[in-house]
């Protein structure tokens, strides 16, 4: 049963999901802005360095956080996870990383191993797979490529590796992806900002909740409740609180992990109001709910 007591967000947060930059390593950021998922990205044209993510997230009462891979060229993948390792040492932060790398080459496998190598930060690793009828919503270049026999083998080698693939995919796809998990039970599949629900018409809502539930059934999935803004640029506490109740319903709050998406998130709001709004959707949850989500289940399922 649950406890209706408010109740503020655990010492030590867990962030599950942020991002650091250099802009000169991202060509995604320079040059003519171009439509994306999260629409205009004027502010964060720039470095977000590590100093500047800290200052923020521990004011917060975030004590850990996890880097995942911030779309570097895949050619230059080694690179990233050699800029993270002497940020780490540096600084302490981050506290683990996704990486990236080109799943869909032969070499993929050979690049997640000499990641593994180069730093025990590694935890797994993201290629994004979200596709959709809207070009500027698009990052794969089809709606199927978890079929393709090439991505499937390298996904296979994540499991000797003990590592994680965070999975990005539109509700429409997600019947596709549960087949996909079945298929590599011994993989962790992290599904990313909560199914990427996209319109909040009847309609589209029930197809995202289908979905959710369906991924849910597999044990091997689990789901970071990330990048609500995506899709309406502000932080929008019904939509926040549509997918927290969604989410905890479907997965239960063990399966269940909150994040910043910042700087993504930063375009449109600033963190403070980002974790209070979390921590106002949450507080009438039990406070066993409340730890899964802000620390728990992130530092057991990335191994903090």
């Amino acid at each position: 049963m649950n406890d209706t007591t408010a109740r503020p967000a655990p010492a030590g947060i867990v962030d599950a999901h942020h991002h650091i930059w250099r802009a000169a390593d991202l060509p995604w950021l320079q040059g003519e802005m171009i439509p994306r998922i999260f629409g205009p990205y004027e502010p964060i044209r720039r470095d977000y360095p590590v100093s500047e993510y800290v200052e923020e997230a521990t004011a917060c009462g975030i004590t850990s956080a996890v880097y995942v891979q911030a779309n570097w060229p895949l050619d230059r993948a080694l690179d990233e996870v050699r800029w993270l390792r002497e940020t780490h040492a540096e600084t302490g932060w981050p506290t683990a990383v996704i990486g990236s790398a080109d799943l869909f080459d032969e070499g993929a496998a050979d690049v997640m191993r000499r990641q593994a190598a180069l730093t025990p930060l590694m935890r797994g690793t993201r290629l994004q797979l979200h596709w959709h009828e809207r070009p500027e919503f698009r990052f794969a270049s089809g709606p199927d490529r978890m079929k393709d026999p090439v991505f499937r083998r390298n996904i296979a080698s994540l499991a000797d590796l003990g590592w994680l693939f965070e999975l990005q995919v539109f509700a429409g796809q997600m019947a596709d992806a549960a087949s996909f998990v079945d298929d590599f039970p011994d993989v962790t599949f992290v599904l990313v900002h909560a199914g990427m629900l996209d319109d909040f018409e009847a309609s589209r809502v029930a197809e995202w909740k289908r979905g959710l539930r369906l991924l849910a059934e597999r044990p091997n999935v689990v789901v970071k409740l990330t990048g609500q803004g995506t899709f309406v640029h502000r932080v929008d506490r019904s939509l926040i609180g549509t997918v927290a109740d969604t989410c905890l319903e479907a997965f239960g709050s063990h399966r269940c992990m909150w994040g910043s998406n910042f700087p993504i998130e930063k375009i449109w709001t600033d963190l403070p109001t980002l974790v209070s709004t979390w921590q106002e959707v949450l507080a009438g949850r039990s406070a066993q709910v409340v730890q899964n989500v802000f620390a728990a289940t992130a530092r057991r399922v990335y191994r903090l």
